[in-house]
């Protein structure tokens, strides 16, 4: 089978598409899966360039990707979740970028009948950090407010629907088209943030989602109300900061396990949530992919599709 893959730590120049073997199932409750689209994350690129090699070391050659949809290929004796030709998305954590993936069946799920293979691509990972921060860290309520950084990406995108779809205040920052975007997916008030100065235009914040990290984030204080929480996906934030503003601020790792995204997947069965695919790019192509995404500006999730 066609599969990408790293042969070192490195820019985009490292990636390659090579002929494997077809992955064998390693329990008896795995499902072999034919993949026909991948979604491209941050964390790909990270990984690539040797910026994960402290907490999540990799062997190299490696086929990275975290999350896919396609059709179950095969099933272990084991596995009852789940039938030859259903239609499924696979978090993976690693190896979608490839004509198949194996995957235990208890981080598979059945792909929603009105989603394309490349939006239920799209939306593992982004439903899944958005249920993270929002609700299992964020604890956000009905009525209070919460600001939303990169309203228009991805995950930004993810956040601002279901924070609006739980009864919240929605606050996003978005710039270019992904104001129009982030507007069109519900939030209430969105900032423009290369005209505006969001220390100045937003406050009494009880939630902040942090999808950026960088100086960026030091502004993300002064917006918050006494008491209210600054939660970051992309690094840990201030402690000198989160004490001056009298805060809650750390770090969010994502659970994508299917658990976590049953809410997200409900809006969509009850149309309540859009899938944004920004681009798609052919397997082969996956280098120019991970550097579309890489330089920024990006609406919606870029995407694989695999033949």
């Amino acid at each position: 089978m066609k599969a990408i893959q790293y042969r070192t730590y490195g820019s985009s120049d490292v990636i390659e598409q090579v002929e494997v073997p077809i992955p064998s199932m390693q329990s008896e409750n795995d499902v072999l899966i034919k993949v026909k689209a991948v979604g491209i994350n941050p964390i790909d690129m990270k990984i690539r360039m040797g910026f994960m090699k402290q907490i999540r070391p990799v062997e190299m050659p490696f086929v990275p990707g975290g999350e896919a949809s396609g059709i179950i290929a095969a099933v272990g004796a084991g596995v009852t979740k789940f039938k030859l030709g259903d239609e499924v998305i696979a978090l993976t954590k690693k190896n979608s970028y490839a004509q198949y993936v194996t995957a235990n069946e208890n981080f598979v799920l059945l792909k929603p009948k009105d989603l394309s293979f490349e939006e239920a691509a799209s939306i593992g990972v982004s439903i899944g950090t958005a249920q993270s921060v929002l609700f299992l860290e964020g604890k956000l309520e009905k009525g209070q407010k919460v600001l939303i950084q990169g309203g228009g990406g991805a995950v930004g995108g993810a956040m601002v629907q279901m924070a609006k779809a739980a009864g919240a205040y929605v606050i996003a920052t978005a710039s270019g088209e992904g104001v129009a975007l982030a507007k069109k997916l519900g939030a209430d008030e969105v900032i423009d943030y290369k005209l505006n100065d969001i220390a100045t235009v937003a406050k009494d914040i009880d939630l902040v989602a942090d999808t950026a990290g960088g100086d960026a984030q030091a502004k993300l204080f002064q917006v918050l109300k006494p008491g209210g929480k600054l939660l970051s996906i992309a690094i840990q934030p201030s402690q000198d900061l989160a004490g001056q503003y009298n805060v809650m601020a750390y770090f969010v790792a994502s659970d994508i396990s299917p658990e976590n995204l049953k809410q997200g997947i409900d809006l969509i069965e009850a149309g309540k949530f859009l899938p944004i695919v920004s681009k798609t790019f052919k397997l082969e192509y996956a280098a120019i992919a991970q550097d579309f995404l890489a330089a920024g500006g990006v609406n919606g999730k870029v995407v694989l599709l695999v033949e």
